[in-house]
């Protein structure tokens, strides 16, 4: 087992500053990598105190935020045009990303935040949830229409 330190917020791990013990795989081919995490130290202890800080710093800003940008995402559907067949299947899926897009308008919303249940392959309306803070989650409605 290897001792890291999360520098992201990592689903089903932790979030940045929390100090985790994964296996040594995960953290050597996956975590340090991509930067989500750094290999823990003594002398890493100062960085995951200062870490912490800003983090409760921004969530008791954020609380409000988030909250209003629920109401904002919530107040009406999320319109996504793809490419589309005559049955209304999609060429491909919408993801993530496109979801993320959609939504810039109204909130900055990270792709990695947005949960889809089943990937979305065809026209028609889905639901879809977005967690804008660890105690405000918003469910938005996505309206996938074909393009023109």
């Amino acid at each position: 087992m290897a001792k890291v330190i999360l520098t992201h917020e990592v689903n089903g791990l932790g979030v940045a500053g929390d100090v985790v013990d994964v296996k040594d795989g995960y953290a050597r081919n996956y975590l340090v990598p991509r930067k989500l995490a750094t290999p823990w130290s003594a002398g890493a202890e100062k960085s995951i105190e200062a870490m912490r800080k800003a983090r409760r710093a921004r969530e008791l800003a954020s609380v409000e935020d988030a909250q209003a940008a629920r109401a904002s995402l919530q107040s009406a559907p999320v319109v996504v045009s793809a490419k589309a067949g005559e049955s209304g299947r999609l060429f491909g899926a919408v993801t993530t990303a496109d979801i993320a897009a959609a939504i810039g308008a109204r909130a900055a919303v990270d792709k990695r935040r947005i949960q889809i249940a089943q990937p979305i392959k065809s026209v028609g309306e889905y639901q879809v949830k977005v967690s804008l803070h660890s105690d405000v989650v918003a469910t938005v409605d996505v309206q996938v229409v074909a393009a023109k």
